[in-house]
């Protein structure tokens, strides 16, 4: 019976013998796959460098020269002018300012300088020194584009319209989406952007947009028209009801006066002053808002900030 005992400590220490060396083994392990991830690792950056390192002297002399060249561009090559113009077009008259801005451009490449200098009413030495044109969209406000997503959602079907949203409109609209545009200028002068703006006046001013600018007027003057009929039959129902009120006061004055001696009920008859008047305000308001439309938009353009020099 004591020698079982005996035999039962001496079982568990090999056991925990067996089970250390175990742990041991796995740890051992694990360095020696640590040890050679970092050994390859490190003949990795070895063998990357080993080029670099071989050719340093080409590496240094190419860099220096390329440093070299690029100092004696920025110094040597013509200094560049730029200059921002702000402009509002109307009747449309955006499709075609885009549409020129292309053309100015590639007249500059093709160096027809004569038909530059036409276009802008300045001299071909001038114009040889326009480098180009960009246009882009001007400054917007988050209102802004939140009206011109509730536009475009007015003029698109209603089935698409629940498909897009606020976020992939303003990601995919187009330049000509917007209302103010931004036209910038380069040159290698920086006396020439205030004589760029009489060219692009000829821009705004072309056949579409003056079609609709008379399409716009004439309808305006229809619609006043029409405003003016109704403003006299307004002033004629309200004569009447005037001409009502007033017999109504005189045969007052009688029954008063004929009160001691025939007991008389008058009976009033119903009018519309008050609303005849909100009419009348509303109709004048329509004309005044008209009136304000054909005076604002009474140009082509409008030139919120030229160029300057």
């Amino acid at each position: 019976m004591s020698d079982n005992l005996s035999n039962k400590p001496n079982n568990e220490e090999v056991e925990l013998g067996q089970l250390f060396n175990a742990i041991g083994k796995v740890f051992e392990n694990l360095f020696k796959l640590i040890g050679k991830l970092f050994k390859l690792i490190f003949e990795f950056i070895i063998s990357a460098l080993k080029p670099i390192v071989q050719n340093i002297k080409l590496i240094v002399v190419s860099v220096t020269a390329a440093a070299v060249i690029g100092f004696a561009i920025d110094k040597f090559s013509p200094t560049i002018y730029s200059s921002d113009m702000l402009v509002q077009p109307y009747f449309q008259s955006k499709y075609k300012l885009a549409n020129n801005v292309d053309y100015f451009n590639a007249l500059i490449a093709a160096q027809n300088y004569s038909e530059l200098s036409r276009i802008f009413d300045i001299d071909s030495t001038s114009a040889e020194k326009l480098v180009e044109f960009d246009m882009k969209i001007g400054p917007e406000t988050p209102n802004d584009l939140l009206s011109e997503y509730n536009e475009y959602l007015k003029e698109i079907d209603t089935t698409l319209a629940d498909e897009v949203t606020y976020e992939e409109y303003i990601e995919n609209r187009d330049i000509l989406s917007g209302e103010i545009f931004s036209i910038n200028a380069k040159s290698k002068e920086n006396d020439i952007f205030l004589s760029l703006e009489n060219g692009f006046r000829k821009t705004f001013e072309n056949e579409y947009s003056k079609k609709l600018k008379r399409i716009r007027d004439s309808t305006i003057l229809i619609r006043k028209a029409a405003l003016k009929v109704e403003l006299r039959r307004l002033d004629s129902l309200q004569n009447i009801y005037f001409g009502i009120l007033k017999a109504e006061s005189e045969s007052n004055k009688v029954s008063i006066g004929m009160e001691g001696m025939f007991p008389l009920q008058q009976e009033r008859i119903p009018t519309r002053e008050y609303e005849l008047f909100q009419e009348e305000l509303k109709v004048r308001q329509a004309i005044i808002e008209l009136d304000r439309e054909l005076i604002e938009e009474s140009v082509y353009y409008d030139v919120l900030s030229g160029f300057e020099e």
